[in-house]
C-alpha cells in the first residue's frame, strides 16, 4: 500500500519590515479608533464617523500582515519582492492618512465626493494610491507564479489568493459610476458634486447591517469587493487548515489531494464573490435573496460538494495498491 508522509513545515525567511511596521501601526490605530468612537458622537450619512476609518484600519492590518507572511516564503527575486512590499506598505499608509484626514478631521465624505476642489483632490489621491498598490500586488503575483514556496497546496493557495484579490480590488470600480439621481443633477445643473455610490436601487445613506453597514433594503457593491479583497487571507487559510487536518486524516497527506482541494476552495470563494456582486447589481439586499439568487447559491454549494467528494475519492484510489 502506498504510504505518504505528513506535509513538510514551511520555512520562512526574514519578515518584511516595512509591511510589519504598517501592520503594527494599523493595530495601534484600531485601538485609537475604538477609543475615538466611544468619545466622538459625530455621524456621517447616519453612521458613526469613526466606523469607516476603523473598517479600513482592520482591513489594511490584515492585508499588510498577510503580504508580509507571503513575502517571507519567497525563494526567488527577493529584492524585487522587498521593493514591491515596500510600495504596498507606503501606499496603504498614505491611504489611511487620507481616510483619517478626510473623514475624521474634515468630517467630509470619503468616496464619490466631488463637491469642492479639496474633496476632488482627496478623491484623486486616494484613487491614484490604490492603483499603485494594485500594480505592486500584480507584480508580486507574477513573481510568485514562478516561485515555489512551500508545498504544492500552499504554493497554489498563495498564487490564487493574489490573483483573486486583484480581481476583488478591481470590483471597486463598479461603484464609481454615476447613479440615475446624480446624472439628473448633472443634466439640470451642469455639475456632479457626487459621482458613484455603494448602493444599487437607492442613494447611499443611513441604515444597514451592524458594524459592516451593508444595505438591508437594496444592493450593495461593497460586499463582493470586500470578499474579493480578503481572498488574500481566506484561500491560504484553506491550505493551512488542510495541513493541520492532514495530521489526523491520511487521505489529505498527498500534496496533489490538498492542492486540488485548494483549487476547489478558491473556485467556491470566487463563485461567492460573483454571486454577491451579481445580487448587488440587481439591486437585491444580501439578506433578502430572491429565487434566482437562491438557485445560484444552491448550484454553487452543490458543485463545491461534488468537486470536493470527487477529489477525495480520487485521492483514496491513488493511495490504494
Amino acid at each position: 500500500m502506498l504510504t505518504t508522509s505528513p506535509p513538510p513545515a514551511v520555512r520562512a525567511s526574514r519578515p518584511h519590515r516595512p509591511l510589519i511596521a504598517v501592520t503594527v501601526v494599523m493595530v495601534v490605530l484600531v485601538l485609537a479608533g475604538i477609543g475615538g468612537a466611544l468619545i466622538d458622537d459625530r455621524e456621517l450619512l447616519g453612521h458613526p464617523i469613526w466606523m469607516k476609518p476603523l473598517k479600513f484600519m482592520i482591513s489594511f492590518a490584515l492585508y499588510t500582515g498577510t503580504l508580509a507572511w507571503m513575502l517571507s516564503l519567497q525563494t526567488k527575486a527577493r529584492r524585487l519582492g522587498w521593493w514591491v512590499g515596500t510600495i504596498v506598505a507606503v501606499g496603504l499608509a498614505v491611504e489611511i492618512a487620507i481616510i483619517i484626514g478626510q473623514v475624521v478631521v474634515r468630517g467630509r465624505l470619503l468616496h464619490f465626493n466631488m463637491s469642492t476642489p479639496t474633496d476632488q483632490l482627496m478623491h484623486n489621491l486616494l484613487a491614484t494610491t490604490i492603483y499603485l498598490v494594485w500594480a505592486a500586488v500584480l507584480v508580486l503575483a507574477i513573481v510568485l507564479l514562478f516561485d515555489k514556496p512551500g508545498d504544492r497546496a500552499l504554493r497554489w493557495s498563495v498564487r490564487l489568493a493574489l490573483l483573486t484579490t486583484l480581481g476583488g480590488m478591481l470590483l471597486g470600480n463598479l461603484m464609481f459610476r454615476p447613479t440615475p439621481g446624480q446624472s439628473r443633477v448633472e443634466a439640470e445643473t451642469g455639475e456632479m458634486p457626487h459621482m458613484g455610490a455603494h448602493s444599487v436601487g437607492r442613494e447611499d445613506g443611513a441604515g444597514g447591517m451592524p458594524i459592516m453597514g451593508w444595505n438591508t433594503d437594496s444592493g450593495d457593491l461593497r460586499i463582493g469587493h470586500f470578499l474579493g479583497i480578503h481572498s488574500l487571507q481566506v484561500i491560504p487559510l484553506i491550505a493551512l487548515a488542510l495541513v493541520v487536518l492532514a495530521k489526523r486524516c491520511p487521505r489529505l497527506r498527498p500534496e496533489g489531494t490538498r492542492a486540488a482541494l485548494v483549487f476547489v476552495g478558491a473556485a467556491a470563494w470566487l463563485g461567492l464573490i460573483w454571486l454577491t456582486t451579481w445580487q448587488a447589481l440587481r439591486g437585491e439586499a444580501l439578506i433578502h435573496p430572491t429565487t434566482p439568487t437562491l438557485l445560484a447559491a444552491g448550484a454553487l454549494a452543490g458543485g463545491t460538494a461534488l468537486a470536493t467528494t470527487a477529489v477525495l475519492l480520487v485521492g483514496k484510489r491513488a493511495g490504494q495498491p
